[in-house]
């Protein structure tokens, strides 16, 4: 599995104690020193099968200092999966990715649900 996040975010930092307490295996990737690929995140939007502002981090400062909320409803899917993957900080996290699944978020019922 891979799991993306920030290490510093604490939401990130409980979501990995709750792999490790379940005795998971995963690979870490930093969001912010490695922003997914437009590619990766089309793949993972549509394996995840959730809508695509599902996909940002609605309560990050680039979220809201970009007026977001308002300009997303009026953005082409193409420009909204380009604006992800130039900047990881808008992206939700953590994002879980395994072979057959994506989770975004950490909701620990989705999560146990999973694994």
């Amino acid at each position: 599995m891979l799991f993306v996040c920030y290490p510093q975010c604490t939401t990130c930092q409980k979501a990995r104690a709750f792999l490790d307490a379940h005795g998971k295996t995963y690979d870490v990737r930093d969001i912010k020193l490695q922003n997914p690929t437009e590619s990766e995140l089309r793949a993972w939007h549509e394996t995840s099968g959730l809508p695509l502002k599902r996909f940002f981090n609605t309560s990050g400062l680039q979220y809201k200092a970009l007026e977001l909320s308002k300009k997303l409803p009026s953005m082409s899917e193409d420009d909204q999966f380009a604006l992800l993957a130039a900047d990881g900080m808008l992206v939700k996290r953590p994002i879980l990715v395994g072979e057959d699944f994506v989770l975004v978020g950490f909701r620990q019922e989705e999560w146990e649900a999973v694994l």
